[in-house]
């Protein structure tokens, strides 16, 4: 069962990893490794919301979404959006970022390195908005329940988490203002990393505001349809249910598609985070994609890794370390080894106490992830 779901997933791996220790080196080597194992754990809430959703659908929309869904997200917005990220900074077109990334790496990484505040300001803004809503909200199991109790009365006050991040953009922009004096290119830069941030709320705000559009929509269209299917049944006549369920599957795929480019950008603005190696980046995100499909499968036919409660919560704490540290960058150097390791640490401990945490309920006797009691842990 797990080699038929994972077959692909492990075969894309062994020859991703294989390439880029043939073309690019042992370095290239460990920085795919790193985002495959990063984009797998950032993403596992999105295999959870997929599968829940999947299971609504019948099975020729489950197809769709699971071959056409998988190549949009996979080249879409693992491969392409990297690119246009890079070209937009750059300001250079896509094509020539990518023939430079080919023909000219040293020019390549000098337009990256110059476009990186631009880069890390927006991505800083995307995935600390993230992590702030994520935060901000009160919630059945608490990890660190020490932090996520207070933060979550805090999170009663409307817009706070965009408050947040408006002061952190700010305070970052005004840390370059004030040494001004050393370097004429810093004011400008300041500048930069100011409208860069803007735009990375704002993507934030307009990608939730597209889920939550499509989610009414479904709300009201299965509303609909129940509605309906009582009136057809009260009246007698046959309820036409592939008409009914063909719509309604429509809106479902419509969500699920712009609710996993959302859950995509964390991985790729977090991807920035560890290198600026546009084809390192997509091969260590496509392979991490990959795993989400079957993620995705085999949720839908086990339903069982969302036992593990607290994976959601080292996930985005991961998130949270991969804002602060996008945004130190702008002034400050850290090495990709770090990066990359404090998100799968952060990942690991959080498996780590869901493990915990069953065996603990195990021998109390009973209890389940999908209890709505509060759960803590101590870690």
């Amino acid at each position: 069962m797990v080699l038929k779901t994972f077959g692909w997933s492990f075969a894309v791996t062994a020859l991703g990893l294989a390439f880029a220790a043939w073309q690019w080196g042992w370095e290239a080597f460990g920085v795919v490794l790193i985002l495959s194992i990063l984009e797998i754990s950032l993403s596992f809430d999105n295999a959870v919301v997929n599968a829940g959703i999947l299971k609504k659908m019948n099975a020729f929309w489950q197809k769709i979404f699971l071959t056409i869904g998988i190549l949009i997200a996979v080249f879409g917005m693992r491969l392409v959006f990297p690119v246009a990220i890079v070209a937009i900074s750059a300001k250079v077109g896509p094509i020539e970022a990518v023939q430079l990334a080919l023909d000219e790496p040293e020019r390549y990484e000098a337009l990256v390195t110059d476009a990186h505040p631009a880069i890390a300001a927006f991505g800083g803004m995307f995935l600390l908005m993230i992590f702030l809503d994520f935060i901000f909200e009160d919630r059945d199991h608490k990890w660190l329940a020490w932090l996520e109790r207070p933060l979550a009365k805090l999170g009663k006050v409307d817009m706070l988490s965009v408050c947040v991040a408006l002061i952190v953009l700010l305070v970052t922009a005004m840390t370059f203002a004030t040494h001004a004096h050393t370097s004429a290119g810093h004011m400008d830069k300041s500048t930069t990393v100011l409208l860069s941030g803007v735009a990375g709320l704002i993507t934030y705000l307009i990608v939730g505001g597209l889920s939550g559009f499509f989610e009414n929509k479904l709300e009201e269209e299965e509303e609909r349809e129940h509605e309906e299917e009582e009136k057809a049944k009260a009246e007698g006549k046959p309820v036409s249910a592939v008409g009914l369920a063909g719509k309604a599957a429509f809106f479902l795929f419509l969500y699920l598609e712009v609710l996993d480019a959302s859950f995509s950008f964390d991985g790729v603005i977090g991807a920035f985070a560890i290198t600026n190696h546009i084809f390192w980046m997509a091969l260590g995100l496509g392979i991490g994609a990959m795993y989400v499909r079957s993620l995705t499968v085999y949720l839908v036919r086990e339903g069982t890794l969302d036992d593990y409660v607290y994976l959601e919560h080292g996930a985005h704490y991961a998130i949270g370390a991969l804002a602060v540290i996008l945004l130190v960058t702008i002034q400050h150097e850290i090495s990709e080894l770090i990066t990359g390791s404090i998100g799968v640490v952060l990942i690991a401990l959080s498996f780590w106490s869901s493990v915990r945490r069953n065996r603990a309920l195990e021998a109390a006797g009973g209890g389940s992830s999908g209890d709505k009691t509060e759960v803590t842990s101590g870690v």
